[in-house]
């Protein structure tokens, strides 16, 4: 590879980074080429991309950007992988656990995660990081929360006699 080729790579792998809020550097050493193009293919279908880089390449590319990564500068070591998420964090994290499964493989193997400016370090964050909700997610729980007691009193009101609203029912029939 010529210099011109890997200044390209180092500074398309920048845009990446900076385009992307989520990544997450993996070991897939040890997997054959079809279960790689396989965990390439889950990856596209979950709507996250994944590459194979050189590890001082990675290096440079984070160098570059005007944020502190060296957390992460003795992970960047051996077969390393990136799996880029611009949208929802926890994507490559379930599309990790949900490839082993599916290949009853213990691989690819979760070097360290970068998650809205916080790293995440070690294969043991892995189950925590695919537990994740997402911010819609979040919100969706929070406005179903807000919900619930509006629900509750209107159900209330329109169910029997045992309720308010069977009271309010039965007092303004005695009236008439």
């Amino acid at each position: 590879m010529t210099r011109e080729e890997k200044a390209n790579i180092i500074e398309e792998l920048k845009d990446k980074f900076s385009n992307n809020a989520h990544y997450y550097i993996t070991d897939a050493s040890g997997l054959s080429v079809a279960q790689v193009n396989n965990f390439r293919r889950l990856c596209f279908n979950k709507g996250v991309e994944y590459r194979v880089i050189k590890n001082t390449l990675i290096k440079k590319a984070l160098d570059a950007l005007n944020t502190d990564h060296s957390a992460i500068d003795d992970k960047l070591k051996g077969f390393s992988g990136v799996i880029f998420s611009s949208e929802v964090a926890n994507t490559p994290a379930k599309v990790i656990t949900e490839f082993r499964k599916k290949s009853a493989l213990s691989k690819p193997e979760l070097k360290a995660a970068f998650i809205e400016s916080d790293f995440y370090l070690g294969e043991e964050n892995l189950k925590m990081l695919a537990d994740l909700k997402s911010k819609n997610e979040l919100i969706g729980e929070v406005v179903a929360l807000l919900q619930s007691p509006a629900k509750n009193v209107v159900s209330a009101l329109q169910s029997g006699k045992n309720t308010l609203g069977g009271l309010i029912k039965t007092l303004s029939e005695r009236e008439n």
